[in-house]
């Protein structure tokens, strides 16, 4: 029996010809245009079994990116991305689960989603696994497998668990501390674009009195960091000693106002 797919939202998908009809640079072009013409072509393939374009389709309708937001069908398109094999299809239905997006929070559920996807070697269900049994989500709590998934994910290059697995150098978490390490883990972070390891790579070249470098770091960091993150650096970097990193953090303040 052939699975029921969620219904598409917005305007009407193209059909099987025309999308079997475009050329991957025809495709990709589309994919990335307007947000509601590309909605329509991502729906399209979504539609016609492309898993790329389910995972696609889901963000579109959780974010509300060209057409209505709509939590419940976004679950569905990731389900159906997840039935399809897709690792990161598993791990999206694990964040609906775990956020109650589309339908009741499930820890637990979300928790075996994360596994399932971080097993098969997902770094981002690595992350995700790691970080709930740190808290004890969905299950025991266990911080040395935490530890252990977040090192996993951070082999393959996890911005995020790079700079959690610095943390757990840093401070002696569930393994010998060994701050050598974790500044090289934090650097690494912050090179692949982490608002967090640029911040605290800015926060030990600060400590060392390398302040023009860390300067450097703490503006990148700024740039790329949530409201939330904003405001609690512009009041930590407030407090530092040195003119030029207040004088950040008074200019971040200023943007929050």
């Amino acid at each position: 029996m052939r699975a029921t797919l969620p219904s598409p939202r917005g305007p009407a998908p193209l059909s099987l010809d025309r999308l079997q009809a475009a050329t991957p640079a025809e495709l990709q072009a589309a994919f990335n245009g307007e947000p509601v013409e590309a909605a329509r072509w991502i729906a399209a393939a979504a539609r016609y079994g492309m898993v790329e374009a389910q995972l696609l389709f889901g963000q579109i309708l959780l974010d509300g990116r060209g057409l209505p937001a709509d939590a419940v069908a976004a679950r569905g398109w990731f389900r159906t991305a997840a039935s399809a094999g897709s690792h990161a299809g598993l791990n999206m239905l694990g964040r609906c689960h775990e956020l109650g997006w589309g339908g009741p929070a499930d820890a637990g559920a979300a928790r075996d989603c994360y596994a399932r996807a971080a097993e098969a070697g997902y770094d981002w269900a690595q992350y995700n696994l790691a970080a709930m049994l740190w808290r004890g989500a969905g299950g025991p709590r266990d911080a040395a497998a935490a530890l252990g998934w977040y090192r996993r994910a951070a082999a393959q290059g996890h911005a995020k668990s790079l700079n959690i697995l610095a943390r757990f150098l840093e401070e002696g978490w569930e393994t010998p501390a060994d701050p050598a390490a974790a500044a090289l883990l934090y650097r690494r972070a912050a090179e692949a674009g982490d608002f967090r390891g640029q911040f605290n790579l800015g926060t030990l070249l600060a400590a060392r009195g390398e302040t023009t470098a860390a300067a450097q770091w703490f503006r990148r960091a700024a740039d790329g960091s949530p409201p939330g993150f904003l405001a609690s650096m512009a009041e930590r970097l407030a407090r530092r000693p040195e003119p030029e990193l207040q004088a950040i953090g008074q200019a971040i303040a200023g943007r929050l106002a």
